[in-house]
């Protein structure tokens, strides 16, 4: 059986994307998002839960990312997720959770109407960046 792996989230980028360049020279671009889920409680009151994502981009993708991806942005994220894992000085076991980015959309505040669109312009991640190992 296949597994499957794969995630879309959509939310406002949190602080200005950073690239940086692994030591095979692969651009990658890493930007946080944060995603607001809005619900009612078991009392009817409104409430609102946000959740932070880390997002890693690669290649052409980072270029754009590093480009696109200002404070406050809206973004549209279709990815997959990966989990990092290592050992401390200490030898505490550590992980995290990263989206890997293979497809951004930006979007675009429309100041007359101010309504929100999607800009399709980001590239796709091909498959031989998302397979890589990055070391820096």
């Amino acid at each position: 059986m296949n597994s499957l792996n794969q995630i879309i989230v959509e939310g406002n980028v949190v602080r200005q994307a950073e690239k940086k360049y692994a030591s095979s020279g692969l651009a990658i671009c890493t930007f946080p998002i944060a995603v607001n889920r809005h619900y009612k409680t078991q009392e009817g009151q409104p409430t609102e839960e946000v959740s932070y994502f880390e997002i890693d981009t690669f290649s052409t993708l980072a270029d754009k990312c590093a480009l696109q991806c200002s404070k406050g942005r809206g973004v549209r994220v279709v990815g997959r997720l990966k989990q990092n894992r290592w050992k401390d000085t200490e030898g505490k076991n550590h992980s995290t959770v990263k989206i890997v980015a293979e497809h951004v959309e930006f979007k675009l505040q429309n100041k007359k109407s101010n309504e929100c669109s999607m800009l399709q312009e980001a590239a796709y991640a091909t498959q031989a960046e998302q397979a890589m190992e990055v070391t820096f």
